[in-house]
């Protein structure tokens, strides 16, 4: 428990941190979110200089982020200034899309990466490792959009297979989950490609080894099990950045989740749903990372005294 609420103390900066940099970016980008709402509506110049003063843009911006803060404090994440509904039933109807992309990236990440890494790992330089390294290179240096695009012409266009605009079905899911999990999937292959040479090299290896140990028992018991560590704290970082780069990948897609509706919201200037955006974003990378400090220190009591000690 001592664990868990000395992770959330040092959490609670980071979260402040988030909010001021939602509410200066949204009011450094230009563009007058009064004249926005009211285009194409013939708004006169008193018009729009009444509803800046009842959005209350005209207040100092110490006094609109104080106003801010107080209601995230009171679990209010504000209005839409277009719809007029509530920030967060807004941006919780569309969280469910988003968290299954982003789960079914992370699941293409780890099915491919994983398995990658430690065949990898337990032949050095054999054709499989050539194999597993030439893959997690492209995966590197392909971005997942251009990727995307990739598949699309395959998949969509030339074999006509998958959707390539979301249309709610499963199908739909399968270009934009594996164009984002791919690159992810090269990165873990490098990493537990890394550490698992790095066990072989270790005395204990070579003592199962030398009690008959067959090669699959060794890498199993001994090395994947030395290597989980930086593997799952590379899965929860790399979690995040998933659900940070799905925005991009549902703008592609065509999919209703929190990246496309952001993404649209900066083009509005809708303040109060790009700052509410950001901190639900922001939240969930905090909660990710909690997560995973707790798996690790499950797995690793080390990791807890280290803590404690600090």
């Amino acid at each position: 428990m001592g664990f868990i609420l000395r992770r959330l103390a040092a959490a609670i900066p980071v979260l402040l941190g988030i909010t001021i940099i939602a509410f200066l970016l949204i009011h450094m980008l230009p563009g007058d979110p009064a004249k926005v709402i009211l285009f194409g509506s013939n708004a006169s110049p008193e018009q729009i200089a009444a509803l800046r003063q009842s959005l209350g843009l005209n207040d100092p911006l110490l006094s609109q982020y104080l106003q801010f803060l107080t209601q995230l404090l009171h679990g209010n994440l504000g209005t839409s200034y277009l719809t007029q509904q509530s920030v967060a039933h807004e941006l919780l109807s569309r969280t469910p899309s988003t968290l299954i992309l982003t789960g079914a990236a992370m699941l293409v990440a780890i099915v491919i990466g994983v398995p990658l890494g430690l065949i990898a790992g337990m032949r050095p330089n054999s054709l499989a490792d050539r194999l597993a390294r030439g893959a997690s290179f492209l995966g590197v240096a392909v971005p997942y959009f251009f990727l995307a695009l990739l598949l699309v012409l395959l998949f969509s266009v030339k074999l006509n297979v998958l959707p390539a605009i979301d249309d709610g079905t499963g199908k739909a899911l399968i270009i934009p989950a594996v164009s984002l999990g791919w690159g992810y999937a090269a990165i873990l292959t490098r990493l537990i490609r890394g550490r698992v040479i790095d066990e072989y090299r270790s005395d204990y290896i070579k003592s199962a080894r030398a009690r008959g140990c067959s090669e699959w028992r060794v890498l199993l018991r001994h090395g994947a099990r030395n290597s989980a560590i930086p593997a799952i704290t590379t899965i929860g970082l790399q979690f995040g950045n998933i659900l940070t780069g799905a925005a991009i990948t549902e703008v592609i897609f065509g999919r209703a989740g929190l990246g496309s509706f952001l993404a649209a919201s900066i083009s509005d200037k809708n303040i109060p749903v790009v700052q509410g955006s950001v901190v639900l974003i922001g939240l969930g990378y905090v909660l990710i990372n909690l997560i995973v400090d707790l798996i690790v220190g499950a797995v690793d009591p080390r990791t807890r005294l280290a803590t404690a000690a600090a």
